[in-house]
């Protein structure tokens, strides 16, 4: 099985023609498969009898999945901000689904830049737009006409940031938002095919998405000036502490591939899918608090100076 996925991993050109008659699943993409929300979708969907192409940047990652799936998935080199392996990946499904198309799109890849905004040096601003936002509407361009011909369903994996922001992820909720408004106009731009496009907002899920952005956000503080780190130092801690204890509640990825199975299954999907208690319970404070209440309060959750 080993040699079979990096064939199909890295090139398009040399495709068994028994692999494309023999499997009947439902074709699913998801971007950002390697770890997390995506792989969870991944092997959910998977062990549900669709027919996966999972998005991921390394070799070892495509094997390491393949190890909990069958035969059916099909690891793909997918970097959202890169157009070449977009168009790659595009012509293998092609290849592999045939008339069929594609029957989800399930735009899940994602960094967290977070830090002051005053702090965040503008590259790695540009870079969390690029990878959040641009890079989902290139896959969404570059796919779109294969789910037209299967009148398909569209799935963006949004967050509970992208409607309630918090301090030090301005950067990360600033991408969410616009995943947001990218969603509603395509949910209204595609409706005349038959074409369902929903989002998926979860809280806090345990993945490692996080870690790896506390520890970019531990080197980039330490590239930034004594005197501005000693400005957000108190706020800094504050919210450290806050996300350690809320990690530990955090709900396993395996809820949210539940959360995409029922977005794929409904007749007539759900536009918006909050995921966890915490998301919840933020979404109600925005529709309902004024914004000066909704910052006092959380400003005494989160204990932040004043």
């Amino acid at each position: 099985m080993e040699e079979r996925g990096l064939n199909l991993l890295w090139s398009s050109g040399d495709i068994q023609e028994s692999y494309m008659l023999n499997e009947n699943g439902r074709a699913v993409v998801i971007t950002g498969a390697s770890t997390g929300i995506g792989a969870a979708c991944a092997i959910h969907l998977d062990r549900l009898g669709y027919r996966v192409f999972a998005g991921v940047r390394k070799t070892e990652d495509g094997l390491a999945l393949q190890k909990d799936c069958s035969d059916r998935l099909v690891p793909i080199e997918l970097d959202v901000t890169d157009l070449a392996t977009i168009q790659k990946a595009h012509a293998l499904v092609v290849k592999l689904t045939g008339r069929d198309g594609l029957f989800a799109l399930i735009n899940n890849a994602g960094i967290a830049v977070v830090g002051p905004l005053e702090a965040v040096p503008i590259a790695d601003f540009r870079k969390q737009l690029e990878v959040n936002v641009i890079g989902q509407v290139a896959v969404t361009q570059k796919f779109l006409p294969l789910i037209r011909q299967a009148r398909g369903r569209i799935i963006n994996m949004g967050s509970i940031a992208g409607l309630s922001a918090m301090p030090l992820m301005g950067p990360y909720s600033a991408s969410k938002f616009a995943l947001e408004a990218i969603t509603d106009a395509l949910r209204l731009e595609v409706q005349q095919w038959g074409i369902h496009v929903s989002i998926i907002e979860p809280g806090a899920i345990s993945t490692p998405i996080w870690n790896k952005s506390a520890t970019e956000a531990s080197e980039r503080e330490a590239g930034i000036g004594q005197e501005l780190r000693s400005f957000y130092q108190p706020m800094v801690a504050a919210v450290r502490k806050i996300v350690g204890k809320a990690s530990k509640r955090a709900v396993p990825p395996d809820t949210v591939a539940k959360v995409v199975e029922a977005a794929l299954t409904a007749s007539t999907p759900r536009t918006r899918y909050l995921v966890g208690t915490d998301a919840k319970l933020r979404a109600l404070m925005v529709k309902l608090l004024p914004d000066r209440l909704s910052d006092r309060i959380l400003t005494w959750i989160l204990k932040l100076p004043r």
